[in-house]
Parts: structure tokens; C-alpha cells; sequence
């Protein structure tokens, strides 16, 4: 039970420290297996992992099924990059939060 809660906190923690940044679809690495966000011309959004890419079409596994996207309907291509600030900044305001609800906890008891 005690492995159980300590992974679900260090879930909560570090849910937020990744974030998408706009790349240009020439210089998206192809060796690398990314995770990206592909948005679509009319307006469709997919996400998942690069596979491969080439002048025409982008290839990407979302869930195990394989999504090809010719590059004239690309709107806008975003790459996962992992982020230091939202990591210490999601880290420090939820110690803050956890702080503040014990100290809140501990005056009800007392009176």
C-alpha cells in the first residue's frame, strides 16, 4: 500500500513536466523516438510517437495504430520537451499545498 501511494505522489509531482514546442518539420529528428502533436489543417490533432518522416508524409503511433499525414495537411508540428521549470515549480507548489493543508489540519485538531 505504502509503494502504491508513493508512486501515485510522485505521479501527481511530475505530471507537468513535459510540454510541447513548435518545431519546424525539417528539423524534427527523425532518430530519436519523439513523442509529437501534430496539428492538422481542419483541425484534427493527433499524438503520439514518431516513427518515421520523409518530403511527403509523416508517420506516427498513436496507440499501436500507425497514422500516416501527408505534409500538406500539417498545420503545425509540436515536439515533447521536458521542462526543469515546471518540474521544480509543479515539486514546489505541491510541497507548499501539502504544507499548508497539515498546518491547516493540525489547528483544527487543537482547538
Amino acid at each position: 500500500m505504502k509503494k502504491r501511494s508513493l508512486l501515485l505522489s510522485f505521479l501527481i509531482l511530475f505530471q507537468s513536466c513535459f510540454s510541447y514546442k513548435t518545431v519546424d518539420y525539417n528539423r524534427i529528428p527523425i532518430e530519436k523516438k519523439q513523442k509529437v502533436e501534430v496539428k492538422g489543417i481542419g483541425g484534427i490533432n493527433i499524438k503520439g510517437t514518431l516513427v518515421s518522416k520523409n518530403e511527403q508524409t509523416l508517420t506516427v503511433d498513436t496507440n499501436g495504430q500507425l497514422q500516416e499525414i501527408s505534409v500538406d495537411e500539417i498545420y503545425e508540428v509540436k515536439v515533447r520537451k521536458f521542462s526543469i521549470w515546471k518540474t521544480a515549480g509543479g515539486t514546489y507548489l505541491s510541497l507548499l499545498i501539502g504544507v499548508l493543508a497539515i498546518g491547516v489540519l493540525l489547528s483544527l485538531t487543537a482547538l
